[in-house]
């Protein structure tokens, strides 16, 4: 549609401008002209193009922005500053129509708007019918983080693993965050996004060489809750960020006592730690004895397989129990204690990571 919207304004210009002139794709292949001859024609361009002006191969280039970054440029015939002038004039022209285009028609904008709450809940549906767009079917929001640099390549991979627009969206929400709101069955198990997730994740790792986090929002069964979704796969970054850094693959439902926890002022969290740790504060403990609570944890409180995953005897694990309970009061043999413990530890994990968060 973009392709037309293009030609239409090239038909209405071409008689203003006095050298050809039009609009190639990201491959440089020629998708609309002043000269109908030459839609398809490939434009042979050494240096590489990016938002800035720039003439080259016989050519004045200017890109076009979009809200999902940059898809097209304008080509106009010659080196010279009328050129360049007529290739800035024209980006601006073609921006305008797409984005007004993009408000009105385009059904990944519209999805856009929902998920980032930018239309009012009033207004989804009668949009939605101006769009066709199909309600009654669950999706879900897969939001992909890239760690350190990012470019096109994660968005155009996953254009690439989800071809169908009608159904799957991508949509840029900043540098780093990707999200796909995915289609899905009705009856589908969490498990199975839990594997479409990872195949996100390999792919952009095993044929990209970018490390990234997924974050997966419940499923929903109608617009308006896409928002919802949404923002359920930014928690469960933001939670993994601070409670799981080994995991890659973060279910919101999967979150726990963890996503409770991040909800809390933390003005009330170091209350509850000098409520917990009145004999001495948590920081007192050394990493062996962390290393050794952590352990214990892992195997359900059990002492003997506990000293075996630390290749230590039983009465040295026994014996650090008992400093642990001199130095803090809880005894992590008994059930209550070492919830208490527990929580106090993702607690101060949290702190640690949050610290001005209210």
């Amino acid at each position: 549609m973009a392709k037309r919207l293009f030609q239409g304004v090239i038909h209405q210009m071409k008689e203003h401008v006095d050298r050809v002139f039009g609009v190639v794709d990201s491959d440089m292949a020629v998708v609309a002209c002043s000269d109908l001859g030459r839609i398809g024609e490939q434009l042979s361009v050494s240096t590489a193009i990016d938002q800035e002006l720039v003439s080259v191969g016989g050519y004045s280039f200017k890109s076009i922005p979009a809200s999902q970054g940059i898809e097209y440029f304008v080509f106009v015939e010659g080196d010279d500053i009328v050129s360049g002038k007529y290739a800035e004039i024209l980006a601006v022209s073609f921006a305008n129509i797409k984005n007004y285009y993009d408000e009105k028609y385009d059904k990944s904008n519209f999805v856009k708007n929902i998920i980032l709450d930018n239309i009012l809940p009033g207004d989804i549906y009668i949009k939605a019918r101006e769009l066709h767009f199909n309600n009654d079917v669950s999706r879900t929001v897969i939001l992909v983080r890239s760690i350190g640099e990012s470019d096109a390549s994660v968005y155009n991979a996953l254009q690439n693993l989800f071809p169908d627009k009608t159904k799957d969206f991508i949509i840029n929400i900043n540098e780093s965050d990707i999200a796909l709101v995915k289609e899905t069955a009705k009856d589908i198990e969490p498990a199975d996004i839990e594997n479409l997730a990872k195949s996100i994740y390999d792919t952009l790792l095993g044929e990209f060489y970018v490390h990234s986090v997924v974050g997966i929002g419940t499923t929903v069964s109608n617009l308006k809750d896409l928002a919802r979704s949404f923002k359920e796969a930014q928690t469960a970054l933001e939670v993994g960020k601070v409670f799981d850094t080994q995991r890659n693959i973060i279910p919101y439902e999967n979150l726990g006592i963890a996503r409770l926890i991040y909800q809390l002022p933390t003005t009330l969290c170091e209350t509850f730690l000098r409520e917990v740790f009145k004999r001495g504060t948590i920081d007192s403990l050394d990493r062996e004895t962390l290393t050794t609570i952590q352990a214990f944890f892992e195997n359900n409180f059990n002492v003997s397989e506990t000293s075996s995953r630390l290749f230590i005897h039983r009465n040295t694990l026994v014996y650090r129990l008992e400093k642990i309970k001199k130095i803090t009061g809880l005894d992590l043999r008994e059930f209550d204690d070492a919830i208490v413990f527990k929580i106090a530890l993702m607690v101060n994990q949290y702190l640690k990571n949050n610290p001005t968060k209210f």
